[in-house]
């Protein structure tokens, strides 16, 4: 493993708002195509990473300079141009997420996270097809982890600007309320499955510094009403819990260029009234909308441990057992 280095770039005489672009997006750009912490501090910019990642960085934003120069400017074009042309293992990278392949998602921090069944195979599929996907199933079927990574692969390919995981707030079993701290600290533990994910994708330091800046933002679904999200891949998770205006008010978010996964497992509502959840309701009302896909997994598609299918069928057999006797009981 190769040891992190921290590389300075002092840029005097530079114009750092036309290198970086509007709202550092130039920055964004190049940071999204690698593993390294970019940071800038006045006319120097700092780069922590690999020996290898800090030298093609550095040599891109040398690149860059020469280009504005002589340019004047920079454009969106010009950035991805010269991370193509600098970047060896650039042609290699995109090769591995070809989503032609149905195999890699997303080459993570750690390792490559690859589709693992027919099933997984068929929502990677469906999600490079249609720009709103609902993915429905029990537990440990990788929907969200899945749902994050393509996220993540998406934001590295610079086709978004930002990520968005949103939860909606309703215990199972528990109260917020009464958990100790302020909100954030009370939410920590409810969106801890998606910063888990995320943690295995993204360098810490540089996933730290990416919901500081608010490119990845994890959300109670409640904090989305009256926004529109563009450029963005958004992720609604346990949406079993949503309930049916909850769920209008979330799919009306949706801005240009921009892609939503929902996912949840209908047999774990936590609503009072579980026919008031509106992953039911979606699954009639928007099923003849081409641009939506609906995608489904069953026990025998858990990737968890193997005592999860046991479990999940245990589950379904006593479920089973009691409509049958609640169904003998009515005809007495």
């Amino acid at each position: 493993m190769e040891l992190l280095k921290d590389k300075k770039m002092k840029f005097q005489g530079v114009d750092m708002p036309a290198l970086l672009g509007c709202n550092e997006e130039y920055l964004r750009l190049i940071e999204n195509k690698f593993k390294s912490l970019i940071t800038v501090r006045g006319d120097t910019i700092n780069i922590k990473g690999s020996a290898t990642e800090t030298g093609v960085i550095s040599k891109i934003f040398k690149e860059l300079v020469y280009l504005l120069r002589r340019n004047g400017q920079l454009s969106a074009q010009d950035v991805n141009t010269v991370v193509e042309l600098l970047d060896d293992n650039y042609k290699d990278k995109n090769k591995k997420i070809n989503p032609n392949e149905h195999t890699v998602v997303l080459m993570g921090d750690k390792d490559s996270i690859r589709v693992r069944n027919k099933s997984q195979a068929n929502y990677y599929k469906t999600a490079k097809e249609k720009d709103l996907v609902f993915a429905i199933g029990p537990a440990g079927t990788g929907k969200t982890y899945l749902a994050v990574a393509m996220a993540v692969a998406a934001l590295k390919r610079n086709e978004v600007t930002k990520i968005i995981l949103a939860r909606p707030a309703v215990e199972a079993g528990e109260s917020l309320g009464f958990l100790p701290g302020d909100l954030k600290e009370k939410l920590d533990p409810y969106m801890r499955p998606l910063t888990d994910a995320l943690f295995d994708m993204i360098n810490p330091i540089k996933l730290k510094s990416m919901l500081e800046k608010n490119i990845i933002e994890i959300t109670p679904l409640a904090y989305m009403r009256g926004r529109t999200l563009n450029n963005s891949f958004i992720i609604l998770d346990e949406a079993q819990n949503a309930t049916r205006t909850q769920m209008k008010m979330f799919l009306t978010r949706l801005g240009n260029n921009s892609q939503a996964i929902v996912t949840g497992d209908v047999t774990q509502i936590d609503l009072d009234n579980k026919q008031d959840s509106g992953l039911i309701s979606v699954q009639t009302v928007l099923k003849d909308i081409s641009g939506i896909g609906f995608v489904h997994f069953s026990k025998y598609d858990v990737v968890r441990h193997k005592l999860v299918a046991e479990i999940i069928s245990a589950y379904e057999d006593e479920a089973e057992s009691e409509n049958q006797s609640q169904s003998k009981d009515k005809s007495k």
